[in-house]
């Protein structure tokens, strides 16, 4: 997972002054929304308001700001031609050096931030497996990969759960509201299972399954007669996962074309 909190708190340790750049408005088109932020010091930033030349004012004049220590400033900055954007947006930043108050009420709302970060449950730890737990641990995701093989959830990125369970229709049981569930294990009759359980919730953001329309198909036929599902509860299913337009099956490749399905449908 990456964390907004660990990065923010190591940025704080490492320098004594800086400044806090807000996004206050946002009209028209703009790179950023409201309340984007980003810490400037004299050496380095943390963040991003969305780059360009509008990013390299709001720089300088946080940077203006620290070595005056001057409490706060502002700017209006039209994203056209003058500064070599064509947004066609207007933004208004406001800019404040952080005190240990300013600090501490950072510190809080990314902890809440992070807090709230959506939860991705990969169930298979096989090559596509550990290629979306990599792709996944880049956002601001909660991401767990459950496995029945100890040996699967091996070479995992720091920021991703190893769960290892010998029911991991369990983990989907236990998962909070609006989780997104991805099937891929090894075995086709498991790969059922575990969805119809996540198809039963009824709240999940997303579930998908590796596999073809032929095995959609089997699974349809098999979750109508066999679980009891509804052919409503089976629409909702994404097989294959990535989409069929792309003919790539690397596992990379399934992964990136997987994780943009999974972020549109937690958004």
């Amino acid at each position: 997972m990456s964390s907004i909190l660990s990065g923010l708190e190591a940025f704080l340790a490492a320098h004594d002054a800086v400044a806090l750049v807000e996004v206050a408005e946002a009209k028209g088109s703009t790179p950023r929304e409201e309340g984007a932020w980003m810490l400037v010091s004299a050496e380095a930033i943390f963040g991003t308001i969305g780059g360009g030349q509008l990013e390299f004012l709001a720089i300088d004049k946080a940077r203006e700001l620290i070595s005056l220590n001057q409490a706060s400033g502002a700017l209006d900055i039209p994203l056209g031609p003058e500064i070599g954007q064509c947004c066609g947006g207007r933004v208004a930043l406001s800019i404040s050096l952080l005190d240990a108050e300013k600090r501490a009420e950072l510190v809080a709302r990314a902890w809440a931030r992070d807090s709230e970060r959506p939860h991705v449950y990969l169930f298979g730890g096989g090559h596509v497996g550990h290629a979306l737990a990599e792709a996944l641990d880049l956002l601001p995701l909660y991401v767990s990969v459950v496995e029945t093989r100890a040996e699967a959830l091996e070479g995992l990125p720091d920021g991703v759960e190893a769960k290892l369970t010998a029911l991991p229709e369990e983990a989907v049981r236990e998962a909070p509201a609006t989780s997104a569930f991805v099937v891929l294990t090894h075995d086709h009759s498991l790969d059922f299972l575990i969805v119809a359980e996540a198809l039963k919730r009824g709240d999940a953001a997303y579930v998908g399954m590796i596999g073809s329309k032929t095995k959609r198909e089997t699974f349809r036929r098999w979750y109508l007669k066999e679980a009891g599902g509804s052919e409503k509860d089976a629409a909702r299913l994404v097989c294959p996962i990535g989409g069929s337009d792309v003919i790539d099956k690397r596992p990379a490749v399934i992964a990136a074309l997987t994780t943009s399905q999974i972020l549109a449908a937690l958004a």
